[in-house]
């Protein structure tokens, strides 16, 4: 297996209302590294793209990455540059970029111009921003790439804030990760679950997460059993609720469920809507915890409980 590093660089309208909504980031230069196993760089890719939807450079764009509308003229356009980009990566390759989004826009720009799908189904790759945190930090924060650079003790031999000099550095903090965060890996979501079968089940070192198909709506996505079900990923058995399903906000749901060999489990739900169209999908992830944050759950659904109460005698009163 080798390891695709990739950066995209993209421009969008400079006016709102000139923002084709399929494809609001026009992407304008491909760069990447290939790695072999042993994460050795063993081929680059660089190319830039002809612009045929926003030809009037976004002035952040201009600033960020210090490219000419006639430097990309000189490019090919799209789809063109994707194939080749495509025919380079070649097969039994994972996809590595700084960060959740250039997956979602390389698949938006190859959905508008009617190119083949990487996949039909979520996209397993490496985020190596998160695994820059979970390696060296507190599993949450997100560095940008240069301090990660600076972090390490890299060498900057080429300027950052272009696609191949960004997929260049990402690489290279890469090449010097722990291999065992690597099972850490992200989902692009750009081509959600279709079946049931699609659905995403997976267990990390302390948490599980699963990530549901789509549902007409959040009341469908409650009906399913598998949404609401709480089992321990450790035992794999369905385990009582000492909490059941609540919401302090409509959009994040939380519960407690007890397993009597490892403890209170809290179970974090979050309701996405799909940008394609008027439906939904889950985002379910499982914990557990010590009994001290259990307590803060519980004040979080008394503090629920009051506002709908107070809400309730409002709406009496007026």
């Amino acid at each position: 297996m080798n390891y695709i590093v990739l950066d995209l660089e993209w421009n969008q309208s400079s006016h709102p209302e000139g923002e084709i909504k399929e494809i609001p980031f026009e992407i304008i230069e491909i760069g990447a590294v290939k790695l072999n196993s042993k994460k050795e760089m063993i081929s680059e890719f660089s190319e830039l793209i002809h612009p045929c939807i926003y030809k009037e450079m976004h002035k952040i764009t201009r600033k960020l990455i210090h490219l000419q509308m006639t430097e990309l003229e000189k490019g090919d356009e799209f789809p063109r540059v994707a194939q080749r980009f495509l025919e380079w990566c070649g097969d039994d390759v994972i996809f590595c970029t700084w960060g959740p989004l250039d997956l979602t826009e390389l698949q938006r720009n190859m959905a508008y111009y009617g190119m083949r799908p990487l996949a039909h189904a979520p996209l397993s790759f490496l985020d190596v921003q998160k695994l820059f945190s979970i390696a060296y930090e507190d599993r949450k924060s997100r560095r940008s790439l240069e301090y990660a650079i600076d972090f390490l003790h890299i060498e900057k031999d080429i300027p950052f804030h272009r696609a191949f000099s960004d997929a260049y550095y990402t690489a290279k903090v890469l090449a010097q990760l722990p291999e065992a965060v690597e099972k850490n890996v992200s989902f692009d979501l750009f081509h959600k679950p279709s079946t049931r079968k699609q659905e995403i089940h997976i267990v990390f070192d302390d948490y599980a997460k699963y990530i549901s198909r789509k549902f007409a709506d959040k009341q469908e996505a409650f009906k399913d059993r598998e949404v609401c079900s709480t089992k321990c990923y450790y035992c794999h058995r369905n385990i009582k609720r000492k909490m059941r399903w609540f919401t302090p906000n409509g959009k994040h749901y939380y519960s407690i469920s007890y397993c009597d060999k490892h403890g209170y489990m809290k179970g974090k739900i979050r309701i996405r809507k799909a940008a394609e169209d008027d439906s939904v999908y889950v985002v379910k992830t499982l914990k557990f915890i010590p009994e001290e944050e259990v307590q803060k759950i519980k004040e979080l659904q008394e503090r629920a409980r009051m506002l709908r109460r107070q809400k309730r005698i409002r709406a009496k009163s007026s």
